[in-house]
């Protein structure tokens, strides 16, 4: 949802709230739970809408350019363009491809070497070996993780004032990525995020998963904890009707949703599936069995901490007792130093004793066994659950147990009464076996539009979490509804939709109507077919061509690192913090950002940087990373002068320019022409046109000249690394200075 999109939604909630609106009837709400709640019926017209209807598996329309067609997929396609009397773009050339598929299934450019062994395979199947290696790279994880941590708005702190740490947030992000990495079918991949607990009681890993609605903004130092456990909880219900139903049913917190066919019941009894998990403290990740014995070693070691903690106090106040006779200044506060200076040398003594003792237990605590944000319930009995009068926490309304949305669950279909295992209710469970029904209408459409979405830039729906009144209608609905059959069809694996999209002519097409390599016909043709689909349909939803697309942050700063070499290959546990600008540094709390110390860290993939809910990496907020504070369907791709400034200016981009000339004085030898071409290569996948070698090379030699001319020896910071390895240093500041600008083309950032 775009921002426009939210604002709309929240003004409108904002609206009803205030306008007089009954949402039950009868005596005015009270904790004695005596209203009668009243519900709009669904009617025949409300189930009319196109996403709340049936899944039906339509047969693949015929086409009058059958030669064109590689896979289904183009047949939906194609139909429409030829009913509007558009032609889709030739191929895209196998340069362009291979860039545009290795960064759409792993985030990173190809290398040369990548790039040629492609271009010069003839098999039949070269395209698809291509394919099956990229989702085979550990790589892909990690890449496509980040597309599904914007939707669970994952964060490893708090946020709100005091945007406290969440030490254990990081098993959630590593939880993803292997899920990815290991292509765990995806009605499985949402069973364990919502229920993974109850599932698999006796795998740690499962219980990660759940981390998923854990993982929003938590004001853990409000005043009031039923105020704090209803906002966590509201969060937890909106997030998981958007990102698995596409409903913004967040609308209904506190009135019936203005639009669509959801009423306030209807959120409240989907927020009942969780209301009997345990919130605000990190659980053992532990096999069941295992729970009691670890319960009761914590509370003897927070026993024992406590009987230390007054030792220490009492030590403290004997202290402050003593100086407070010899010091007669007003307000006077002693300090460490001071209270350790006021005690007796057997005092001394205990009192370092005590607090070495104390950190031991803290390690102890720590190191028993891991711990993680994640549901967990300890008690079977489930508490009843109530609506609350205009979405306030203190006016309890009418009792309402689980259920599924009316709206989309069109057969009526009830909570099973699930055999109760041990502590936990079963309730997710249930949750989780219903949003996973092959034949679900709303989750198969949403999650194969997400895809799509990532694929081409925009998705067959637009509004890809909110498939209600107020969303877009698809612009191929046979096309939605095919692929949302087929997605549990080839048992649910996203790598086997990853290849039948991408093997599609609809994505292999070029972006631009002109290709040097394309003959004087084509191109003539080209030129005239993407001037007629741009004046019938300049936003492209036909898909006559393929869109152009920028980088998201991360993989802009990836892309940096790994062209100059410099990319870390490491992967996996807490998120790492690299060296902040100064003006930063200054502005924010020591303990909020404290840098790795392990150079290589601060050189990993992007989705391994910590995520501080209250302060975004500065190259990701300029380049439109969301804030974790809601969920983020799709990001925003603003245009904006910061963003040049930092590409141009940041210590990254020089870093990534010095090293990327080192590389080119390595392994290119001594001649100009031969740098330009690798630096080429090495940043844009393509060697150089005849006229830019040209430009390029002379700048070489007029940079180098005019530096020496002025007689300027070259900063440090100018000259390619590791070392000049005995070439001029004018000459490798020039090199440098090359580089930087290469960094700094569209090209580099875009993907056609």
């Amino acid at each position: 949802m775009n921002r426009n999109h939210t604002l709309f939604h929240v003004s409108t909630c904002i609206a009803v709230c205030l306008a007089p609106v009954a949402v039950v009837r009868g005596a005015e709400p009270t904790a004695s739970n005596e209203t009668t709640l009243v519900e709009a019926a669904i009617t025949d017209d409300d189930r009319a809408h196109w996403a709340f209807r049936p899944l039906r598996r339509p047969e693949p329309p015929r086409v009058q350019r059958a030669d064109w067609v590689r896979n289904p997929i183009d047949q939906f396609i194609l139909n429409r363009l030829e009913r509007e009397q558009l032609t889709p773009l030739p191929p895209a050339d196998r340069v362009t491809l291979i860039r545009r598929v290795t960064f759409d299934l792993i985030g990173l450019p190809p290398t040369p070497e990548q790039i040629d062994s492609f271009v010069q395979d003839s098999a039949t199947d070269a395209y698809e070996k291509l394919i099956d290696r990229l989702l085979a790279s550990p790589r892909y994880g990690p890449r496509w993780a980040q597309h599904w941590l914007d939707l669970a708005r994952f964060a490893e702190t708090d946020g709100f004032e005091q945007d406290h740490l969440r030490p254990n947030a990081w098993r959630y992000r590593d939880w993803v990525i292997d899920a990815f990495n290991r292509d765990l079918p995806f009605d499985e991949f949402v069973r364990l995020q919502i229920a993974g607990d109850e599932l698999r009681p006796d795998d740690p890993d499962a219980a990660v998963a759940t981390g998923f609605a854990l993982c929003g903004p938590d004001m853990s130092d409000i005043n009031e904890v039923a105020e704090r456990r209803h906002m966590v909880l509201n969060d937890i219900a909106a997030t998981v009707s958007s990102v698995f139903l596409g409903l913004q049913m967040g609308c209904a917190q506190c009135h019936d949703h203005k639009f669509d066919p959801i009423s306030q019941a209807d959120f409240y009894r989907l927020r009942a599936f969780f209301e009997p998990s345990e919130l605000f403290r990190d659980q053992p990740l532990a096999p069941r069995a295992h729970w009691a014995r670890i319960r009761e070693q914590k509370k003897k070691i927070e026993k024992q901490r406590r009987e230390i903690n007054r030792q220490i106090k009492a030590l403290e106040q004997s202290a402050r007792k003593r100086l407070a006779t010899e010091k007669t200044a007003k307000g006077f506060k002693p300090g460490p130093t001071a209270l350790l200076a006021a005690l007796t040398a057997t005092e001394r003594e205990q009192y370092k004793t005590l607090k070495a003792t104390r950190d031991n237990l803290r390690k102890q605590a720590s190191s028993t066994v891991p711990e993680g944000r994640v549901f967990r319930e300890h008690d079977a009995a489930v508490q009843p659950a109530y609506l609350r009068v205009r979405g306030d926490f203190r006016r309890r309304g009418p009792q309402v147990r689980p259920a599924y949305p009316r709206i989309a669950n069109r057969d009526g279909e009830t909570v099973a009464a699930l055999p109760k295992s041990g502590p936990s209710s079963g309730l997710r469970t249930a949750l989780a076996n219903w949003l996973t029904r092959p034949d679900h209408p709303l989750v198969t459409r949403v999650l194969v539009n997400r895809v799509w979405q990532h694929h081409f830039g925009q998705g067959l729906v637009r509004s890809p979490s909110d498939f209600g009144r107020m969303g877009e209608e698809p612009s191929h609905p046979e096309l939605l509804d095919w692929l949302a059959t087929e997605l549990p069809r080839r048992g649910w694996r996203l790598s086997v939709l990853h290849k039948l999209i991408l093997t599609s002519a609809t994505y292999g097409q070029a972006s631009r109507s002109s290709n040097p390599q394309w003959t004087p016909a084509q191109r003539a043709a080209a030129a005239e077919n993407g001037s007629r689909s741009r004046r019938v349909d300049p936003e492209n939803r036909l898909l006559a061509r393929q869109n152009r697309n920028r980088l998201d942050a991360e993989s802009i700063r990836d892309a940096l690192l790994f062209v100059a070499g410099r990319l870390s290959p490491r992967q996996g546990g807490r998120g790492v913090m690299p060296p902040l600008p100064r003006e930063i540094r200054n502005q924010i709390r020591r303990d909020h950002w404290t840098v790795s110390p392990n150079e290589e860290d601060h050189r990993r993939r992007s989705i391994y940087l910590f995520v501080r809910r209250n302060l975004r990496y500065p190259l990701f907020d300029v380049f439109d990373r969301p804030d974790t504070n809601a969920s983020c369907p799709k990001r925003n791709r603003s245009t904006t002068a910061p963003q040049s400034l930092a590409l141009l200016n940041s210590e990254l981009s020089l870093e990534s320019a010095r090293f990327l000339a080192g590389g080119a004085l390595r392994h290119a030898g001594s001649d100009a022409r031969a740098h330009v071409d690798w630096v080429y290569r090495k940043a844009l996948g393509r060697t150089p046109a005849p006229e830019e070698q040209t430009i390029a090379v002379e700048f070489l030699t007029t940079e180098a000249a005019q530096l020496r001319i002025e007689g300027r020896e070259p900063s440090e910071l100018a000259l390619p690394q590791p070392s000049l390895l005995g070439t001029a240093p004018y000459r490798g500041a020039a090199l440098t200075s090359l580089c930087l600008s290469l960094l700094n083309l569209n090209e580099f950032i875009y993907v056609d």
